[in-house]
């Protein structure tokens, strides 16, 4: 039989053992933490090392970038400093590339900064940017989607020369100047949409060099414009109602599509019942966002038939 000095000693040492294996687990875990927090600061250090770039006075210009990725997201900051600009050819002949983010601290995009990314399909530049350098996305022959938001004003010449898969492109009311050449030979190029008035051009300058089915899209209520601009037609930019997306159709038992128009503008949705003698009736009217509205008619199955209509407001 066990002495209860024995028995003492032996509860004494399973306490120290339990006590101690608590110690040694908030050891580990404050380790693991650490190594976690050391691993969080590591990944943003490890793209922001990708990028090569010079310091004037706490301004980063990046001048190159040695990463691999498809997809590039350029930092706000590198080493604390805020990165304001992209250096001429920094991402020059880069064909990983296929998408790339601006982000809004950057106010100046250089020289060929882009230039002949061939597999650049996808461009985004937060608000920021004033000023889109020369020949900027020279020849990116993948290039289809460019959003140029409100705070760039002016495109320098040769901006998106000989990218040959865009078809469309919008500028915003901010531009009020463009370059020569800005958008030649793009041969798929067919709709400019112009978001204010038309913006100012040097002397015998050609945006649209060998580009012979661009038609130059403005709204309502901008001014400047004719029949033709920079010798190519011109038409009133109207909201339009897409029928080929997938959108466009019966979901969850409800009617609904697309409306796609200029950012900021007011859209009125009609129906009528007959196309013989309409009578056109206002369902909703909604402001337009990131140049689209979904429009749905939980009504639609109240009628034998029913027709609807897009206008300004």
């Amino acid at each position: 039989m066990m002495s209860s000095e024995a028995h003492k000693k032996q509860i004494g040492l399973a306490v120290a053992s339990g006590f101690l294996g608590s110690t040694v687990q908030l050891i580990m875990k404050r380790q693991f933490s650490f190594l976690f927090g050391c691993l969080l600061l590591a990944a943003p250090v490890a793209l922001q090392a990708q990028f090569t770039y010079t310091n004037n006075n706490g301004a980063i210009t990046i001048t190159g970038y040695a990463g691999t990725n498809s997809a590039v997201v350029i930092p706000d900051t590198i080493a604390g400093q805020p990165v304001t600009s992209i250096g001429k050819i920094a991402f020059s002949y880069n064909s990983n590339m296929t998408s790339v983010t601006i982000p809004n601290t950057i106010t100046n995009i250089g020289l060929g900064a882009f230039w002949l990314c061939s597999r650049l399909t996808a461009v985004t530049i937060l608000n920021g940017v004033i000023s889109i350098g020369q020949s900027a996305f020279f020849s990116c022959e993948s290039l289809t989607a460019v959003t140029i938001p409100n705070s760039v004003t002016s495109i320098e010449p040769n901006v998106f020369w000989h990218c040959l898969s865009l078809t469309n492109i919008t500028i915003p009311s901010s531009v009020t100047n463009i370059g020569m050449g800005a958008f030649g030979i793009c041969y798929n190029l067919t709709g400019v949409y112009f978001e204010g008035n038309a913006p100012s051009l040097d002397a015998g300058v050609n945006l649209f060099d060998y580009d012979d089915h661009v038609v130059c899209y403005y709204l309502p209520g901008t001014t400047g414009w004719g029949t033709s601009f920079n010798y190519r037609p011109t038409a009133v930019w109207t909201p339009s109602i897409q029928t080929s997306d997938t959108i466009f159709g019966v979901s969850t038992n409800i009617f609904g599509f697309n409306i796609n128009w200029a950012s900021g503008m007011s859209v009125v949705v009609e129906a009528s019942s007959s196309l013989s003698n309409p009578v056109w009736s206002p369902l909703v009217t909604n402001a337009v966002s990131r140049g689209t509205f979904y429009f749905s008619d939980p009504q639609w199955t109240n009628y034998p038939s029913r027709f609807y209509r897009v206008r300004s407001q």
